[in-house]
């Protein structure tokens, strides 16, 4: 289990009321929990689970916390969410943040055989580059719609990754349950995962659970918005601190910056002078 470190008071508070008014409480029917989830569980009304907020709202500024922390250090994030009513959010909420998704399906060995899927997204990016060239006008009308087809398999299937060079800070899951590949990969490599964990999922595998609604489209879009703007946080502090040292290196090679150190010199000699004990006759 990876260990957060996070710094304190990067990311606003989360509200309470803003969670429930988006439905982030409401588990599934109580014949269909995992037992594991327990502890996450506040009560049951008319036999649903209705999970805890008083734990999700410090699990959910500590995951932001965490977030910022990897994206102000250039470290990236990596959304997951599959199923269909995921799909859109999880896609417009990565791309807003500049980050990087997977909402189609998830490729056996995204992770753990990376140099290969490496290869396949320089592949992606060759076709691309070829298709808005208009280098296929000329090819024959079969060749040219094979290569199409191609483009738009790997765009449905590692488009959201395409500028992806290297593995990711962490894993922002959407149903764990569902996405169990994407989990199991990143444990095996012991990339962190944060996780929208409904009442029916394992909550053990997660390193940051947020016990969450994972199938209603407004708990869904309200935690994945969260998200994605703590990265967004991290990344701004981390382009303030390039913007302070690249002005600090142009005032170094600024001749003005230097100027009296030539008198400091000269105090500075006139004092180490004057501290020597006098010669012996």
């Amino acid at each position: 289990m990876v260990q957060a470190q996070v710094q304190e008071g990067r990311n606003p508070r989360v509200s309470l009321k803003g969670l429930l008014e988006a439905g982030v409480h409401f588990g599934h029917q109580k014949n269909r929990w995992n037992p594991k989830m327990k502890p996450y569980i506040f009560t049951e009304r008319n036999g649903i689970h209705i999970l805890d907020l008083q734990q999700t709202v410090p699990m959910l500024e500590q995951a932001h916390e965490f977030i910022s922390e990897i994206t102000s250090k250039g470290g990236h994030i990596l959304f997951v969410g599959t199923k269909k009513q995921a799909q859109d959010i999880v896609q417009r909420e990565a791309e807003r943040s500049g980050q990087f998704y997977v909402n189609r399906r998830w490729l056996g060995g995204t992770l753990t055989n990376f140099v290969t899927i490496r290869q396949r997204l320089r592949h992606l990016k060759q076709l691309r580059s070829e298709d808005e060239s208009g280098a296929w006008n000329v090819l024959p009308k079969q060749e040219a719609a094979a290569k199409q087809l191609e483009l738009d398999k790997l765009e449905r299937t590692l488009g959201g990754m395409r500028e992806m060079t290297q593995l990711p800070g962490a894993l922002f899951i959407i149903d764990p349950k569902r996405e169990h590949l994407a989990v199991h990969e990143a444990q095996r490599l012991g990339i962190p995962t944060i996780a929208m964990v409904d009442s029916n999922s394992d909550p053990n595998p997660i390193d940051m659970v947020l016990p969450a609604n994972d199938d209603a489209i407004r708990s869904i879009r309200l935690i994945s918005s969260g998200i994605a703007q703590a990265a967004i946080n991290g990344r701004t502090e981390r382009e303030s601190l390039d913007g302070e040292a690249e002005d600090f290196a142009q005032a170094i090679e600024n001749e003005d910056v230097f100027a009296g150190s030539e008198e400091k010199t000269a105090d500075q000699d006139a004092e180490t002078a004057s501290a020597q004990p006098a010669a012996r006759v």
